[in-house]
Parts: C-alpha cells; sequence; structure tokens
C-alpha cells in the first residue's frame, strides 16, 4: 500500500507561492535539505530541515524584486540561486554563509519573467516570460552575465524553461501550446529551435504549463490545461552522438485522471511522477515496466492520489535529492508542505495504455 504522509506546513509567505527549488546538495554527505520557495508576496524564503527533525526557515530574500517573484533555480554547485520576477528581473543570490546576497541583477525582458533554469554546468543560466521569448544568459567569471540568445517563436507567453539533465539543449513551454526544443549549432552561440512539439504531432490542445525529465534523460512528461500528462522519448545514444540532436516522440497520454488543470509535474529519481493540479490534490503515476514492449509503447501505473493536499491550486510539486523519498508542494493558499511517500511498488490498479 502506498501511503503519503505530511511531514510539515511551511508558513511565512503572505500570497500564493508560485515556485519550489531543492538546492542540489540537499541530503548528500551530510548537508542538510534545503528549500527555496517564491511567491506573490515579492519575497523568496529559504527553509531548511534541522537536527530537531523540524523545518525552519533560515532567510527571507525580500529585495530586490518589487512583484511577484515566480520561479527560482539553484546552480548546480548549490552556492546560487536565480530568481524570476514579474517586475521583469531576475536575480541571482550568492549563499554567504547564512545569509543571501544579490549579487546580479538580468535585465532584458519586456515585462513578467515566468521562469528560470540553469544548465547541468552551471555555464548557462535561462529565462523566459510573457513577451513570448527565450533568454540564454552565459555565467562569466564574477558573478557576470552575458545575454547570448534572445531565442523567438513561441506565439505566446513562455511559462517554463527546463534544460535537458545532461546536454545543453533546452526546452520551453508555452500558452501557444507547444514545447520547444532549443540547441547550439556550435557556432558563434547559434541558437536555433530544432523542434517544435505541437498538436500536429501528437503534442498537447492546450497551454503547456510545465515538463520535466526522467533520471536518465530519455524520456520527458509534460502537463497541460488540457488535463492530461504526455510522455515523450529520445534516443539518448544518438542525442550524444557527434550527430547533435536526435527528434523526440510522442509515446504516450495519461488522461482521465485529472479534472482540473495541471499545473505541474515533476519526475523523480526512482521513476515515480507527481503532478500538482488546480483541483488541490497531488497524484503519483509510475512506469509499469512490464507492458513497455516495442510495439505497444510504455504505459503508466495510477499509483495514489492525495485528496485536498492543500486548500487551493498546486502551483509546484517537487521532488527532493538525496535518499529520502521527500517532496514539496506550493499552493495558492500560501503554505509549501514536506511530504513523504513510502512503499512504493511497481505494481497498481489502474494502467494508462498508450494513446
Amino acid at each position: 500500500m502506498d501511503t503519503l504522509k505530511e511531514i510539515q506546513k511551511l508558513e511565512g509567505h503572505t500570497d500564493r507561492v508560485w515556485g519550489l527549488a531543492w538546492n542540489p546538495l540537499s541530503g548528500l554527505d551530510g548537508h542538510p535539505y534545503k528549500l527555496a520557495s517564491c511567491s506573490g508576496d515579492k519575497t523568496v524564503r529559504i527553509w531548511e530541515h534541522k537536527l530537531s527533525n523540524s523545518w525552519e526557515c533560515q532567510a527571507v530574500l525580500d529585495d530586490p524584486h518589487t512583484r511577484t517573484v515566480r520561479s527560482c533555480s539553484w546552480s548546480p554547485s548549490g552556492k546560487l540561486l536565480a530568481t524570476a520576477s514579474f517586475d521583469g528581473t531576475t536575480a541571482i543570490f550568492q549563499d554567504v554563509g547564512d545569509d543571501y546576497e544579490c549579487v546580479s541583477t538580468l535585465e532584458g525582458h519586456e515585462n513578467e519573467v515566468k521562469s528560470v533554469s540553469w544548465n547541468a554546468s552551471g555555464s548557462l543560466l535561462a529565462t523566459c516570460g510573457r513577451d513570448k521569448t527565450v533568454w540564454i544568459w552565459e555565467v562569466l567569471p564574477g558573478n557576470e552575465f552575458e545575454c547570448v540568445a534572445v531565442l523567438q517563436g513561441h506565439t505566446q507567453d513562455v511559462k517554463m524553461v527546463q534544460w535537458h539533465p545532461n546536454m545543453d539543449i533546452l526546452f520551453s513551454c508555452s500558452y501557444d501550446n507547444t514545447v520547444k526544443i532549443w540547441a547550439d549549432d556550435g557556432e558563434d552561440d547559434n541558437w536555433a529551435c530544432v523542434q517544435t512539439l505541437a498538436q500536429s504531432n501528437s503534442g498537447h490542445s492546450s497551454t503547456v504549463w510545465a515538463l520535466s525529465f526522467n533520471p536518465t534523460g530519455d524520456k520527458m512528461v509534460t502537463c497541460c490545461d488540457d488535463l492530461t500528462l504526455k510522455i515523450w522519448g529520445t534516443d539518448n545514444g544518438k542525442m550524444l552522438s557527434s550527430d547533435g540532436f536526435a527528434p523526440w516522440s510522442h509515446l504516450c497520454t495519461v488522461a482521465g485522471y485529472h479534472d482540473r488543470t495541471i499545473f505541474s509535474v515533476h519526475w523523480s529519481r526512482d521513476n515515480i511522477i507527481a503532478s500538482g493540479a488546480a483541483d488541490n490534490a497531488i497524484r503519483f503515476f509510475m512506469e509499469n515496466n512490464e507492458s513497455n514492449s516495442l510495439v505497444d509503447g510504455p504505459s503508466f501505473n495510477f499509483l495514489l492520489k492525495k485528496e485536498k493536499a492543500h486548500n487551493m491550486d498546486i502551483n509546484s510539486v517537487q521532488w527532493s535529492p538525496g535518499e529520502n523519498r521527500l517532496l514539496a508542494s506550493a499552493s495558492d493558499d500560501g503554505t509549501i508542505k514536506i511530504w513523504e511517500l513510502t512503499s512504493v511498488t511497481s505494481t497498481a490498479e489502474t494502467t494508462v495504455s498508450s494513446v
């Protein structure tokens, strides 16, 4: 029997909580679990798991943003935190002991910045916004950031940017119902869109809110206003070859489990997909390895639904690094919750087949 246990409710934000980011060192090599949250109250909070087994707010970053902070992301080293705001800027904070210092502010987007993401090596940062653009910034010595590309191709608000977990390929999802994949052809930061996942190639029929990769980076899940999750796959061997880019293709659609918009999705290290939605519930799915034939493609088991996980919309669900199977969720109700999922098995009552 799979169970989801609420560990603690974190209170302090005075408006809806939009985004969450676990510090990548959390739970590893003796490092404490550390979580950043960002909110409509214009602040970012850093939460840390203490030896007393409780979670406490370690810092409140209330400068320099003047509007909602929509997204936050830690650099791979865990030393820098990037925050994207509706004020049109992205701030970079550096961990200096128990304090956080704003060391850089990135300007350029015409209006709201919706998402920020670091690449695997920490050498590049991507941002996106309501101005329909995706920006790529190169990280230079001394906390300097240089814009090396402004990517235009989406026809509406870009909701999220996410780098591939082990390659410098960037993914963006949008209010225009598509996911776009961007790559550098290797010559002077010449970034271009190499593939668009749209309704015409089994993509979504409404706003795509978020995406997440499996641990090996050869599968991706997307979530949407159309009440579905879609699983996509690529040939990782080809992606790593000199040919450069291997296209992504639709593998299956997980439908019939959500009746409100799915705002967030995250794929865990042990292959469990969590979704957070506008019905205040968190759901869990797991790939059914027994049915993954070459002919039929993969299918996913529905594991668990946590009703009333929050009192309002769930904007973000994020699995932690480290050994513990911890999940953080953030909501319009102004709270963050830490959960632990226990005793997951590979079988479940329901199977979602390829569609």
